[in-house]
């Protein structure tokens, strides 16, 4: 027996993208690629072409479905990526002409994200935007998800096979929302008991392959899976690191995002994405590398829009200067925050800065808080050492403890919640903001 015969032949895939206005971009051409090799395909040749509007029938027009079909059988192609949303009747037509399956741009990213869910949840999530997806292309059948074949006592009446699928369909989505939704209600009960504990979150965004996995592990010394592919990691990570100026935060890293990612998807990682919208800051990772980094910002700024999170404060975080050549370092805005930093997550060049900066950000929201505790307070003068910034501690003559403390609004009505806090502790009309650090 041949040792490679069980093993899976990887698909051999013929690449087709027009341009409907404008000019052919290669870059984009290079993402579809890379989507391609991500889904496990061998890239045999791409047909490239321009129209001014779709054809209804096939969107890439008569002509071109036949150099199509050529191509298909010249590179003995078993796939056709179309870098396109395709209807089911344009894809069918493009099968039929081309006599090879067709696949469009969202089918190959929802089959991505199938190869990368792991989790319970990116599973469900997965599965249900496949099925809203592919709800209208029924035409290849549904074993999954026990297609009928007719028959006696197999068949509602009355019911024709396309109606029994569509009503399997919608009873598994029913199922699939039931089931996200329970993880929804489980992901909010986790997410409120971090905020009983009063540190702020930060997740990290950015374009798919920015390196946000590999950044997210220099910074917590994890082994979240990091590769040189797109969407190498979809399951959401969170982890708690320390700043300087004994602050913590817990940095958290999801899915990265696309161009044109499919709606199906973006509903259907709502309650994943929910970590992104309530996060209290957002490390925007750039590919410094990439020439396209301008657009892929403003795609990230499209989608962050999308579920609501465009006004979370941003710190861009330019990822890959071992690749540019260029320094470490950071840039402040007008009002001398830190803005913007540049980092190798490869080498590990500015992860300094890159912490300075988080506690930058964070310490600008403090205030200074003054508290005299009385001798019999021993315990919690030990839980504010351990929890929070403690600038100064002084003896008065009466006995206990006179701390001061710089504190953000959430860690003071934390402090205030506590048993063996009374308000006579706090010694009023002392409070000052505090200057920005790192000038």
């Amino acid at each position: 027996m041949n040792p490679a015969s069980g093993a899976r032949s990887r698909e051999r895939a013929l690449l087709v993208q027009l341009r409907l206005s404008g000019r052919l971009e290669p870059e984009v051409l290079e993402e579809l690629r890379l989507l391609a090799v991500s889904a496990g395909a061998d890239v045999c040749g791409a047909i490239l072409g321009s129209r001014q509007v779709p054809d209804a029938a096939t969107f890439v027009g008569k002509g071109k479905a036949e150099e199509i079909r050529e191509a298909v059988v010249r590179e003995r192609a078993d796939l056709v990526l179309v870098d396109h949303d395709l209807s089911p009747a344009q894809e069918r037509n493009l099968e039929k002409i081309t006599n090879c399956r067709v696949l469009d741009r969202t089918g190959l990213i929802l089959d991505i994200f199938a190869q990368r869910a792991h989790s319970a949840e990116g599973k469900l999530q997965v599965e249900l935007a496949q099925l809203e997806h592919l709800s209208t292309r029924l035409v290849r059948g549904w074993t999954h998800l026990g297609r009928q074949k007719g028959g006696i006592g197999l068949r509602g009446p009355g019911e024709t096979q396309l109606e029994t699928d569509r009503r399997l369909i919608r009873d598994r989505i029913k199922k699939l929302n039931e089931r996200l939704e329970q993880v929804s209600v489980q992901r909010r009960s986790r997410r409120k008991a971090r905020h009983r504990v009063p540190i702020p979150t930060a997740s990290l965004v950015g374009y798919t392959n920015a390196g946000k996995s590999s950044l997210f592990n220099r910074l917590t010394s994890s082994a979240v899976y990091a590769a040189d592919q797109l969407f190498a990691t979809l399951d959401p990570t969170m982890r708690r690191i320390e700043l300087p100026g004994k602050a913590s935060v817990i940095l958290g890293d999801t899915v990265g995002f696309i161009r044109h990612l499919p709606h199906d998807l973006v509903e259907a990682f709502k309650s994943t994405l929910e970590e992104v919208a309530e996060a209290d800051l957002l490390l925007h990772v750039v590919d410094a590398a990439n020439p396209e980094r301008l657009e892929q910002i403003q795609q990230v700024n499209n989608v962050l829009a999308e579920i609501e999170a465009q006004s979370i404060p941003q710190l861009m975080v330019f990822n890959k200067i071992d690749l540019t050549g260029e320094a470490p370092r950071f840039e402040r805005d007008g009002n001398g925050h830190i803005s913007r930093v540049w980092v190798s997550a490869r080498t590990g060049e500015g992860m300094d800065l890159l912490l300075q900066a988080l506690a930058d950000h964070f310490r600008r929201h403090r205030q200074r808080y003054r508290f005299c505790l009385p001798p019999e307070a021993g315990r919690l003068r030990a839980v504010l050492y351990e929890r929070f910034d403690v600038i100064r501690e002084t003896a008065p003559e009466t006995g206990g403890w006179m701390l001061e403390l710089a504190l953000e609004p959430a860690q003071l009505a934390w402090l205030r919640q506590q048993s063996d806090f009374h308000e006579s502790y706090q010694v009023p009309e002392t409070e000052s903001i505090l200057a920005p650090t790192g000038s």
